[in-house]
């Protein structure tokens, strides 16, 4: 069973060694938890927004891949992107997935209220609508695990000196709170 995980630096690990990050730890959680043989693959690229990972989905699916985790949109709100902008650039990389056969889990970005209530209510909107229309299943906030809320300043300990990406901890934490979600996925891929 081949995964990628398509994402941003969150996905790719960024600031921490690469045993550290995302993907090596959430890989980590998978070897001990699933039934069957699990082998993630980092598509994640650090600066990444939702037109860089529809422009790379193509490359993503190559014939091994059997499910793929979408984490993207956290680049857009640093950008302040128009969200019908990236809900169209998501809704593009479902739809190949879709066309593919595989299954997904779209992983949710939360966006800040300093855009105004209006970008954060469109924004926010993005990824349930999405996973519902495109049969996705849905974790609806990367950083939940953290156990911040949408207060990211009470995580403060978990997150690296930027306070935009956890460090080995909150990554740990992050892992631990996907983990069933991403297991539920291989699962779908297996039936």
């Amino acid at each position: 069973m081949t995964v990628a995980a398509l994402g941003d630096s969150l996905t790719q690990g960024y600031g921490l060694p690469e045993a550290q990050g995302f993907v090596p730890r959430l890989q980590a959680w998978l070897d001990e938890h699933s039934d069957v043989p699990v082998t993630l693959v980092n598509a994640g690229v650090s600066g990444d927004t939702t037109a860089g990972g529809l422009a790379r989905i193509d490359w993503t699916l190559t014939p091994e891949v059997d499910a793929v985790i979408v984490a993207l949109g956290g680049n857009d709100l640093l950008r302040g992107i128009d969200p019908a902008v990236s809900r169209a650039n998501l809704g593009g990389i479902l739809a190949k997935i879709d066309d593919a056969g595989l299954p997904a889990l779209l992983v949710g970005m939360r966006a800040p209220g300093n855009f105004g209530p209006e970008y954060q209510a469109d924004f926010d909107a993005i990824y349930p609508e999405l996973a519902e229309a495109h049969g996705a299943a849905l974790y609806p906030f990367f950083l939940q695990g953290l156990g911040a809320g949408d207060d990211l300043s009470a995580a403060r300990g978990l997150m690296q000196v930027d306070n935009i990406h956890p460090n080995a901890e909150g990554v740990n934490r992050i892992v631990a709170d996907i983990g069933p979600a991403v297991l539920e996925l291989v699962r779908a891929a297996a039936h």
